[in-house]
């Protein structure tokens, strides 16, 4: 007896890529269960499309984030130097559960309160300030390398304490590991720049146990919750995730937010003429393109049943942000971009306790970017068509590689 295949959906022809959304949409109404058919963060994993199926993952036990404990772990090589560099690269809060998970968050959450967010808010404006004026004679330039990258790195960098000469190196690490890594893992260039961000780590840490400094490094290296202190490989690791959270979701966040007011003039001339918007304006960036495509890692621990699929124990299964921020059934006129939209429950951050502790770092880089870029540039327009416009293979973070733009 002869079975109909599965409707396979191309997430990374360069039509999709260019907007997901169309294709995620069909995923959502036909199949919102759907293993996808090429490599994602190594696997081949489920993807749910469906808001209430996304906010439930994300916060149901039967799912764990912790490498260890998925089943078929005994599998996995300990003794493999690729598969001992991600361990310690990818061992952070946002990879293990509680209480492991409770613990590493308390010991950064300091670094995120919302008078820290507040005391860093003149320094993101000095920043943000700076690079308009290096470029504001030119007439053009690229948004994401001229702007959208260099702003949150050099405040992550700050904040972790990193040497403003290497914030670059570690650019081009973060950009290997998370873009290249996810799709190519194992892959030279990939081993590469674990093993240099490793070892680049290891030394910074002991030039600051034995001259520490008023950052965030100094601060994890010395701290102490209820007597535990992080362990070597938690530290990087810990490093890895601020470094990655702390940039690449605002780069996105800028880049994404931009294109979206460029190509809806009226939403855009509305938040210049009323900037008390910029609140929900910036919610709605988040929701109508947010900066992360998929959530990150979890694995079934037991056999399950997803609208008629079978979920085997050790499958990954990740939520789909993009489809769920646009999922009808939560969202009026989901493909519509409101910067008035009320109530906007998008869950761009994720949900449940691996919440993003940088989000409102997120959300304050970005009032602070949106209003200058908004104001100092008040004729920027896009260099370039839209449809021409690259964007990452990549389903973990959503980001353009480029976006031309003239004034």
């Amino acid at each position: 007896m002869l079975t109909n295949p599965e409707k396979v959906y191309d997430l990374r022809s360069p039509t999709a890529l260019r907007n997901l959304h169309p294709i995620l949409t069909q995923m959502r109404q036909e199949n919102p269960v759907y293993k996808i058919t090429h490599l994602e963060m190594g696997s081949y994993p489920w993807v749910l499309t469906r808001y209430d199926d996304c906010v439930n993952l994300l916060k149901d036990e039967r799912f764990t984030k912790d490498m260890l404990r998925r089943p078929g772990v005994e599998n996995m090589d300990p003794k493999n130097p690729m598969v001992q560099a991600s361990m310690t690269i990818n061992r952070h809060m946002l990879t293990v559960d509680p209480p492991d998970h409770t613990l590493l968050r308390s010991l950064v959450h300091k670094a995120f309160t919302p008078r820290m967010i507040r005391e860093l808010n003149g320094r993101v404006q000095q920043i943000a300030d700076d690079l308009i004026n290096r470029v504001q004679g030119q007439g053009e330039m690229d948004f994401m390398h001229d702007f959208a990258v260099p702003l949150p790195i050099t405040v992550i960098a700050e904040l972790l304490g990193i040497p403003i000469a290497d914030q670059e190196r570690f650019r081009g690490w973060t950009q290997t590991i998370v873009v290249e890594g996810v799709s190519r893992a194992g892959t030279e260039r990939v081993s590469t720049a674990m093993l240099e961000f490793i070892m680049y780590f290891h030394q910074l840490f002991d030039e600051r146990r034995a001259a520490p400094r008023e950052d965030l490094i100094s601060g994890l290296l010395q701290v102490e919750e209820a007597g535990d202190k992080l362990s070597s490989q938690e530290l990087v690791s810990m490093v890895f995730l601020l470094l990655v959270a702390g940039h690449e979701t605002t780069v996105n966040l800028l880049g994404n937010g931009l294109l979206a007011l460029l190509t809806h003039p009226d939403q855009m001339q509305k938040l210049q003429t009323h900037p008390a918007l910029m609140e929900s304006a910036i919610e709605e960036m988040l929701r109508f393109d947010g900066p992360i495509g998929l959530s990150t890692m979890r694995w079934a621990l037991e056999e399950l049943e997803f609208h008629g699929k079978t979920i085997r124990a050790g499958e990954m299964v990740v939520a789909s942000l993009l489809a769920a921020n646009r999922d009808p059934a939560v969202f009026e006129s989901p493909d519509t971009f409101d910067i008035t939209r009320q109530p906007n429950r998008h869950i761009a951050f994720g949900h449940g306790i691996h919440y993003c502790l940088g989000a409102p770092l997120a959300r304050m880089e970005g009032a602070v970017a949106f209003s200058t870029v908004l104001s100092r540039l008040p004729n920027l327009r896009l260099n370039i068509d839209p449809n021409a416009i690259q964007w990452n293979e990549t389903l973990l973070l959503h980001s353009m590689k480029s976006l031309p733009v003239r004034f």
